[in-house]
């Protein structure tokens, strides 16, 4: 009797075949969506309005200060010699004359959230990336963190984690090895977002976890406070830090839920992944219980639960979504992430909704999308400013306490 299969057997070199075959394609991409030289620029141009709700003065005080030397005049159009707008960094120059940058005072703690749910596929980088971008264009100095070896993130801010990013001199991993360096300044990266700084993440950083592990057994402060303490050294230079960790319960995650502040935790409204949310919250109290054993309780300045890839014709995830605000009528955020196409045909493009310029912004698709977003950015925003004692008379006269 033959016991061989009509199958051919899916050998290693087969393995790694496939594995080259998706990175040149994704090289392809790279190539066709960034600008010539493979690296992501940001295209967003702001009329005088906008950039003056964005800095929070008239259109005549921007003028009056261009035609009085404290700001640059604006580059114009050499054949119509209309203005070609302002970029986010000459938006943050006038912030800075104007004295209207929304940073956190000096005695303020930064803000260290981690959007985290132990389930992928929930929304988790999607909220990262467009929640960061939305900070940075209000002004705020804002650092992501990629923990996922995944490095979705990674890719969406215009890095090929495979040929940009080196595991042993751009990632956490040498800083989460014994021995390693003593600061996060290392890992630092300008992205093209003025304002936004980016650790990358690539498949390397996945050995940390084993290492870890190991480690655990001898040295448990080391393992769960490592990022917290990393992140003490580079805080003076942000407002805000965002975590995106691994959707599952490594050492990893264990100590991004160290390190951060204040947690986000997206969950679709759908029976499958709402039962993955509640098994999640268990498993996270039993978690912090036994790291508060280990190495001293860890409070939070806030943990919300958002709603995302919402679909409002969905009966189910209207009746799933009623349900949640009702099972935790406090911990839910008002604001939700809707699916929407607009977010699919960027992501495609490895951008973000924040983005997109040009007439595909005009777009009802567009403004519908950008509507809600920003709407989970503004709610985001003022739990932060909650968080720092300084902004507490201003949200006070802004009846937001």
């Amino acid at each position: 009797m033959d016991a061989r299969t009509p199958l051919p057997p899916m050998t290693q070199e087969d393995l790694d075949r496939l594995a080259g075959r998706a990175g040149r394609v994704i090289e392809a991409l790279r190539s066709r969506v960034y600008a010539p030289d493979a690296e992501k620029r940001l295209e967003l141009r702001f009329n005088v309005k906008s950039a003056a709700e964005m800095v929070g003065r008239t259109e005549k005080a921007i003028r009056d200060a261009e035609g009085d030397g404290r700001l640059p005049a604006p580059e114009v159009n050499p054949g119509t010699g209309r203005r070609l707008g302002y970029s986010l960094a000459e938006v943050n120059a006038m912030r800075d004359v104007f004295g209207t940058r929304p940073w956190r005072a000096e005695g303020d703690p930064p803000a260290v959230i981690a959007v985290q749910n132990f389930k992928g596929g929930v929304g988790k980088s999607t909220l990262v990336t467009h929640l960061s971008q939305f900070l940075a264009l209000k002004g705020y100095r804002v650092c992501v963190i990629d923990c996922d070896s995944q490095a979705s993130t990674t890719s969406i801010f215009g890095l090929n984690p495979d040929v940009d990013v080196d595991e042993e001199e751009d990632t956490l991993y040498p800083f989460f090895r014994h021995g390693g360096p003593t600061t996060l300044h290392y890992a630092l990266r300008a992205t093209y977002w003025p304002g936004l700084a980016l650790i990358p993440a690539n498949l390397g950083l996945y050995d940390a976890e084993y290492e870890f592990a190991a480690r655990m057994a001898r040295d448990q402060s080391f393992v769960l406070d490592r990022l917290r303490r990393g992140i003490e050294t580079i805080q003076d230079g942000f407002d805000v830090v965002l975590l995106d960790p691994p959707p599952a319960l490594g050492m990893i995650s264990l100590s991004v839920l160290r390190a951060a502040s204040a947690l986000l935790i997206p969950a679709p409204p759908n029976t499958v992944d709402f039962g993955s949310t509640a098994h999640f919250l268990k498993m996270l109290s039993s978690t912090l219980e036994e790291l508060g054993r280990m190495g001293g309780a860890r409070d939070y300045d806030f943990v919300k639960i958002i709603a995302t890839k919402v679909n409002d014709q969905k009966s189910a995830h209207v009746a799933i979504r009623r349900m949640m605000d009702q099972v935790f009528p406090e911990d839910m955020m008002a604001s939700v992430l809707k699916d929407s196409a607009e977010i699919d045909n960027a992501t495609a493009a490895l951008k973000t909704v924040y983005e997109i310029a040009g007439p595909a912004t005009r777009t009802e698709t567009h403004r519908r999308c950008r509507a809600y977003l920003d709407a989970v950015g503004r709610e985001t925003e003022l739990l932060v400013r909650k968080t720092w004692p300084s902004h507490r008379a201003a949200l006070e006269r802004e009846g937001l306490l």
